[in-house]
């Protein structure tokens, strides 16, 4: 394998590492966003379905 070829080959590969390690630390480190209460959606409703 000559120069330029493993000069090309190491270049893709470090951003490719770059890239995954960038988006896998930007995965872990987001706060998980606060889920809405199922009950909340429900307060106005007065009467509930019956059960059949």
């Amino acid at each position: 394998m000559n120069t330029s070829a493993l000069i090309t080959m190491l270049v893709a590969q470090g951003i490719v590492i770059s890239f995954a390690s960038y988006f896998f630390y930007k995965v872990l480190t987001i706060p998980p966003k606060p889920e809405p209460d199922s009950y909340s959606e429900n307060d106005d409703e007065l009467v509930r379905q019956e059960k059949e």
